[in-house]
């Protein structure tokens, strides 16, 4: 197994503020050294994305953590565009979500999701959940260079 020699960026894309927070204590307790990023709708992640508005200075994720159920764009919508674009079609995706409905799963493997994660409701397996995404992302696959 490869070890990361330097952090990756990643963006989390979620509107519920307590799921962030549960977010930032796993890479926390993990001792995950990744920067966190965080976009709170669709709207702006796609400004972050597309580095415009209040995002313009906005690195290039490695890695972005996508919540379906997202207020102005949902989480389908910006799947769709992100991986429709050239640019960021190369950024691997993993849909985050309380939805553990088949058509949910189902659409977002068709719109090019590289995983499907439905949130553990008991929070040592949502920890757990974010050390194992962290450890195949960042520990286990070559990500992507950026272009």
């Amino acid at each position: 197994m490869t070890v990361r020699c330097h952090p990756i960026d990643i963006l989390l894309v979620e509107d519920d503020p307590a799921d962030e927070l549960i977010t930032r204590e796993a890479f926390a307790d993990n001792k995950i050294g990744n920067t966190l990023h965080v976009c709170r709708d669709g709207a702006e992640a796609l400004d972050f994305l597309y580095r415009t508005g209040a995002h313009a200075d906005a690195c290039r994720p490695d890695l972005i953590l996508l919540d379906l159920n997202l207020p102005k764009y949902d989480g389908r919508e910006v799947l769709a565009r992100i991986k429709a674009d050239p640019r960021l079609a190369t950024i691997p995706v993993v849909v985050l979500t309380t939805s553990a409905a088949d058509e949910d799963i189902l659409r977002s493997y068709q719109l090019h999701c590289n995983a499907y994660v439905t949130k553990p409701v008991d929070l040592e397996q949502f920890m757990s959940a974010i050390k194992r995404i962290d450890d195949f992302f960042v520990q286990v696959v070559r990500l992507p260079p950026h272009r």
